[in-house]
């Protein structure tokens, strides 16, 4: 492991999670983390968790399109994932990516801003220009206040959009700006609906 590759908890002195890109063998870890966030959470607007080959095609389609995919890694096993993917799949939307964060039991232990501060580093090298967040639930206040801790502000809030768990909920847009943001334009105009390079 190398010593970028390792990063201390935030909230815990006995929390060392090691950051780094997710690997295919990572997929099991991945869907049963994101099969209990669909299942008992807010935050996917998914009724149905997808099963591992699902998994896995979505994890192979991000990483061959060159977006950022990463793992929490403590004690061998990986506790929660982050990922960038396109915003919007029409070619003036390619400066910017939509980002996830999901972790496993280890709430409040600083993993999620761990994966999201990574995640916008990575998404910053790759030259993207914005940073969506699109979180499920306005009540959702861990979440919110993960991102805005991270230099997001509140853009919107779309109102009982989604109907789960006998409830209507919302979702709320966040941005932030990466890099130079949109003081320039892009190094690279969109032109097939790929990023920038």
């Amino acid at each position: 492991m190398t010593s970028d590759a390792r990063s201390a908890g935030a909230r815990s002195t006995d929390l060392i999670a090691l950051l780094r890109p997710c690997e295919l063998g990572d997929v099991p870890q991945i869907t049963a983390i994101y099969a209990h966030a669909v299942r008992h959470g807010r935050a996917s607007f998914e009724l149905e968790p997808p099963d591992k080959a699902e998994m896995e095609r979505r994890r192979d389609a991000l990483v061959g399109a060159g977006y950022p995919y990463l793992v929490a890694e403590l004690s061998g096993a990986v506790v929660g994932y982050a990922y960038a993917g396109a915003y919007r799949p029409r070619p003036a939307y390619s400066s910017t990516v939509e980002s996830s964060v999901y972790v496993a039991a280890h709430h409040g232990r600083g993993l999620g801003r761990l994966l999201l501060a990574r995640l916008i580093d990575e998404a910053e090298r790759r030259g993207f220009r914005q940073m969506v967040a699109v979180i499920g639930d306005s009540a959702n206040l861990t979440s919110i206040r993960l991102h805005e801790s991270l230099g997001f502000a509140r853009v919107g809030t779309l109102r009982s959009v989604g109907w789960k768990h006998e409830r209507w909920l919302d979702t709320v847009l966040m941005q932030r700006a990466l890099g130079i943001g949109d003081g320039a334009p892009p190094e690279t105009p969109p032109r097939d609906g790929t990023f920038p390079r």
